[in-house]
């Protein structure tokens, strides 16, 4: 066993990736991953089994080229499978939650059982899920009032609410998932197209004041002990990460160009020289404490045009991506939590294992 996973030998954890779609909420659907993130979950689960990690898997020795294999889908029937078949004690969350997900149809069992998982709350995810609700009411939060870029939320039967809209603007799916849908526009013309492809996918579309400067990212860390940093009673933020080499305005999604090649961390002595990353970092720190998170969270932010250089946050993501290294042909492979984590001299097996760490019984769901 790796050192990384010390004091984890109790544990035997089974990996979940999406097993079907999500249910519409509010007339609004998000999006299904093409294979429900099963890569990510078998890099999660590989990463972890060669560290040392007791791990449950629906296959006897899958394959490590392969993504099929290592992980169960989050069904009740998958979940009962991991737990009482193959012997898991705690599900490691790598999906889509929502408040009806069958880790809270199951949560009972799941308790009777002393169960634990890594993610956050179902019933959280899906109202922070609502980017046009979670930056509202963000909004309002003591110390982070200013904090959002201007925004407007425009529904399929009052699409006049388009004329008031400042451009240029980012138009963006309510319920997201990475990339998928969002674009910068311009023109009149090209905010009615975009938004028309968007009422496609649901009744209401979220549309944003489009800020030009730099993009940054930020994953903050619940409350725990953790290596390298010690014992932290507050959320906090890890390193934070600049983004570069834009499409079209907007960062592309990870699955199309590896975030390797266009972020990486910003060093401690650019923290300490910019009092804005300073700042920033403690806002998105504030945003985790008001949501509650058990898990890491990852937060958007960009840097206002003109001589106030200070940073909007404008994405609050409740599961950021945990892809990583390990698996052959994937050497190359990282997510923006990962590179923020070497930048304390943490490896891919580290950052899983301290989210292991902080795993919550399934009993402490209120």
């Amino acid at each position: 066993m790796s050192s990384a996973a010390a004091g984890l030998e109790h544990l035997r954890v089974a990996v979940l990736h999406q097993g079907g779609p999500t249910p519409a909420i509010g007339g609004v659907s998000k999006p299904p991953k093409p294979g429900g993130y099963q890569d990510s979950g078998a890099d999660i689960a590989f990463a972890l089994k060669q560290a040392g990690v007791a791990i449950s898997t629906p296959t006897t020795n899958p394959d490590p080229i392969a993504d099929p294999g290592w992980t169960f889908p989050d069904t009740v029937d998958g979940i009962v499978s991991a737990v009482e078949m193959h012997g898991a004690n705690v599900l490691f969350a790598n999906t889509t939650l929502y408040s009806t997900h069958p880790m809270i149809q199951l949560k009972d069992k799941l308790t009777k059982l002393g169960v634990s998982f890594v993610g956050q709350d179902p019933r959280d995810v899906e109202r922070f899920e609502d980017k046009a609700w979670c930056n509202a009411w963000l909004a309002e939060q003591d110390g982070l009032r200013g904090a959002f870029p201007k925004s407007w939320l425009v529904h399929r039967n009052k699409k006049e609410c388009l004329e008031e809209v400042e451009l240029p603007a980012v138009v963006k799916p309510v319920r997201g998932r990475g990339s998928h849908g969002v674009s910068m526009v311009r023109t009149a013309e090209e905010l009615q197209e975009r938004t028309k492809a968007l009422f496609e996918e649901g009744d209401l579309v979220l549309i944003e004041e489009y800020c030009s400067g730099e993009e940054i990212t930020v994953t903050v860390m619940p409350p725990g002990n953790f290596a390298h940093v010690g014992e932290k009673p507050k959320h906090w933020a890890l390193p934070i990460v600049t983004r570069f080499n834009h499409q079209d305005g907007i960062a592309p999604y990870n699955g199309v160009v590896a975030v390797t090649a266009n972020s990486r961390a910003v060093t401690q002595a650019e923290f300490n020289a910019d009092k804005h990353y300073q700042d920033v970092a403690r806002l998105c720190e504030i945003v985790a404490e008001k949501c509650g998170s058990y898990a890491p969270i990852r937060v958007d932010c960009r840097r206002k045009a003109g001589d106030d250089s200070s940073f909007v946050l404008f994405d609050v993501n409740m599961k950021p991506n945990a892809t990583g290294p390990g698996r052959p042909g994937r050497e190359d492979q990282a997510s923006l939590t990962l590179i923020a984590a070497q930048e304390l001299g943490w490896d891919y097996p580290t950052l899983l294992c301290t989210m292991l760490g902080a795993a919550k019984p399934f009993s402490e769901l209120k």
